[in-house]
């Protein structure tokens, strides 16, 4: 007997692309699939489409014959991911708010709630992949190695992994676009969704000045000397070379390399002084077992940002929630509040808050 028949799958459907091709192989498969639409952030001025996504998701389930519902998670959402959001950039931290968002509702309330309604899996779009290895659920980079997701989902654990289904984890993006062609899915010409998840793409300044308000403040050299001022730390990232004011001219462009939210204070720098090849980590997330539970270091490749390259390091147990990270070579923008992501070859083994 086909293994999906009389199984029964909640999708992710965001109105794009990915989803639908998500939802139409896991009909393909026999599955019993049913689209669920989250609705997570309505304001227009923030690029917000979602009247239009939520409509191209509708008529990607009629034109799939499958039942489709709409979740309400705006309030969940302002609270656990937009709140967090702002309140990491007010510490002078750069959060990943796709992270958070991926563990708070995609794979938090949205996979709650189809466990409770009894399905027997959720499904997204994530270009990324699980496998069962000796009755162990291993998170997989997905095989398009610049669609791969994986950096994101490092939070996810055994519990989902084993009721989680990637279809798209083994496909490229051009299948994925022509698959939907071939089924003529409404979404099949969509373009590419960036941004912040479930909002889209907005102005980081624009959209934190919302709540946080300009403050103007030093810029420094390492050395101390004051060079410039500035609007506020918590509208500037690690590595970035624009957003200040500089008074004298250095020859080469000057980054930022350290922020001080409580003086408010940025020290800026060469792009050398912008290269880090070790530091701490903390709020540390495990897939699998925890490897700290029988040795107090693991090599493997570490990646700072989706799509980042991937790093031969040393990571070492400091404590019950943080270990020390060693880089086989430096890297460029290591901001605190970013995650930084454990591999082993194509596994994803976790991860944690850069420090």
């Amino acid at each position: 007997m086909d293994v999906a028949k009389h199984k029964k799958v909640a999708v992710g459907m965001s109105g794009g692309v990915d989803s639908s091709v998500a939802a139409l192989l896991l009909k393909d498969r026999g599955y019993e699939v049913t689209g669920v639409f989250m609705q997570c952030w309505d304001v227009k001025d923030d690029g917000c489409a979602a009247d239009e996504d939520k409509a191209y998701a509708l008529q990607t389930a009629m034109a799939l014959d499958i039942p489709f519902k709409t979740l309400d998670f705006r309030n969940e959402y302002k609270e656990r991911v937009i709140d967090y959001f702002y309140t990491e950039y007010e510490a002078g931290r750069t959060p990943n708010p796709d992270v958070m968002c991926n563990k708070e509702i995609k794979f938090g309330i949205f996979y709650e709630w189809a466990m409770k309604e009894g399905f027997d899996f959720v499904a997204t779009g994530h270009y990324s992949g699980i496998e069962n290895r000796n009755g162990e659920f291993k998170l997989l980079k997905g095989v398009d190695g610049g669609k791969d997701q994986s950096y994101f989902l490092y939070r996810l654990g055994q519990e989902q992994l084993g009721h989680t289904i990637f279809p798209l984890g083994e496909l490229h993006k051009p299948e994925v676009r022509k698959l939907a062609k071939d089924k003529m899915l409404p979404s099949y010409k969509r373009p590419e969704s960036m941004g912040i998840c479930f909002i889209g793409e907005v102005d980081i300044k624009d959209f934190l000045g919302k709540r946080i308000d300009e403050k103007k403040g030093k810029v420094i050299t390492s050395t101390g000397e004051e060079i410039g001022d500035h609007d506020g730390v918590w509208f500037l990232t690690i590595g970035q070379r624009h957003g200040f004011r500089l008074k004298k001219y250095f020859g080469d462009p000057m980054y930022v390399i350290a922020k001080d939210a409580g003086t408010n204070t940025l020290t800026v720098g060469s792009y050398e002084e912008a290269l880090r090849d070790k530091f701490a980590v903390s709020e540390l997330s495990w897939v699998g077992a925890n490897p700290f539970d029988n040795a107090d270091e693991i090599t493997c490749d570490v990646r700072i940002r989706h799509l980042g390259k991937l790093t031969p390091g040393v990571v070492k147990k400091s404590g019950e929630q943080t270990s020390d990270v060693s880089l086989s070579s430096k890297l460029f923008g290591v901001a605190p509040g970013q995650s930084a992501v454990f591999y082993k070859g194509d596994e994803v083994l976790g991860g944690g808050i850069i420090g």
